[in-house]
């Protein structure tokens, strides 16, 4: 039986990322309530997803007492024990239907048995503006014919399927971009990059830090040329130092740091949830090289995760140092508790500290020039 409803979803969602240009899409984050968006997703959540009813009912909670956000802030909050693992996959979605997604990944089980994570297309959009952002602030992928190649794990692991769809998403949009998934067969991608790469502006690597890194050290034993490929990464898994920044970006003669590699901050749970901007990663090279300025902005000199995020796409909160978000997905969460440790900095708090200190990474950007962007005036989240 054909779902006219899901049709009409996929497709009004589609049409508004194909034709709404990206700094519309941020420039609502500055016009619109964050904070009363996610009021609005609980009420949502509440009326239409079963698990979410009876986890609200255990805890003597009725949602129609819920109306400020100081109410939201009350709320339970949910993890993956108290929440995924005690209720069936269909009761966690909308409506109870499990079918009402077209798409099912898993998570990698790092932390214990692998999840499931279903999900609709239309759910991938607000994911595919991250790599949006991404390929237009960093790379200029708008005027540059680029390669995208996935070098994420495929098959059922949530990576791969989709960082690949979210660069299709764009290339429909009408960005220049083919993309092509040899996964993480190492051979197959320095075949890739060899034989295509050349009818190319640029190539985007997207992968694991530590698989890049050994994929650009083969390839230099094979005696590659990687300047010749106008090579750019996206990395999403791990932490890394702005050293390994420089040593990988080095190997394949890139030469502007702040544009020519991203980090992506994200979890099977919900995709991607921020990213790295030409402006965050900035900061984070002027805080690496001076640790008593990230001793006294993040608590510690050790240097987290420093990325922008959409509140409208995932709102954060912070928890006795550790990080919350609500977010729409397949599987809808509400003050979900992921357990890293983080915090929350606001764009205006963010430059007045670094003027503090004397640095300002808006004119460095200029100085660095590259087609200096500036980015969005996006909260920052460090982890």
């Amino acid at each position: 039986m054909m779902q006219e409803d899901q049709r009409q979803w996929a497709l009004t969602a589609f049409q508004a990322f194909l034709t709404t240009p990206l700094q519309s899409l941020l420039q609502l984050s500055t016009n619109v309530n964050a904070a009363e968006v996610a009021l609005g997703l609980f009420h949502s959540v509440a009326a239409t997803v079963p698990a979410y009813q009876a986890f609200l009912a255990e805890q003597s909670v009725n949602p129609v007492s819920i109306h400020t956000i100081a109410d939201y802030q009350a709320l339970p909050l949910l993890t993956k024990e108290n929440y995924l693992l005690r209720y069936p996959l269909a009761a966690l979605c909308r409506n109870g239907q499990l079918q009402a997604c077209d798409m099912i990944a898993v998570s990698s089980g790092s932390t214990g048995k692998p999840s499931f994570w279903p999900r609709s297309l239309a759910d991938e959009f607000q994911v595919a503006t991250r790599f949006e952002q991404v390929f237009y602030d960093s790379f200029q992928a708008e005027t540059r014919h680029t390669l995208a190649v996935i070098c994420f794990p495929l098959g059922t692991w949530v990576g791969g399927m989709y960082t690949a769809n979210c660069c299709r998403h764009l290339a429909g949009k009408g960005y220049p971009i083919t993309t092509i998934t040899p996964g993480n067969n190492q051979k197959e991608i320095l075949r890739v990059v060899q034989e295509l790469g050349p009818a190319f502006d640029q190539v985007v690597l997207l992968g694991y830090p530590p698989i890049l890194k050994d994929v650009i050290d083969q390839g230099i034993q094979q005696g590659i040329e990687w300047q010749r490929y106008a090579i750019k990464l996206v990395l999403a898994g791990e932490v890394f130092s702005e050293e390994w920044r420089s040593l990988v970006g080095k190997r394949v003669g890139a030469s502007a740091p702040c544009y020519d590699s991203v980090s992506l901050y994200g979890t099977a749970d919900a995709g991607v949830l921020g990213n790295e901007t030409p402006l965050s990663i900035c900061i984070r090279r002027y805080l690496a090289s001076h640790p008593e300025a990230a001793r006294a902005l993040f608590g510690e000199s050790r240097l987290p995760t420093l990325v922008q995020y959409d509140p409208l796409s995932r709102f954060f909160e912070v928890h006795d140092g550790t990080l919350l978000f609500s977010g729409n997905n397949g599987i809808p969460l509400v003050r979900y508790h992921i357990s890293d440790t983080g915090g929350l900095i606001t764009y205006d708090r963010m430059l007045q500290f670094l003027a503090e200190w004397g640095f300002n990474p808006l004119a460095q950007l200029q100085q660095e020039g590259a087609g200096a962007r500036q980015s969005p005036n996006g909260q920052f989240l460090q982890s």
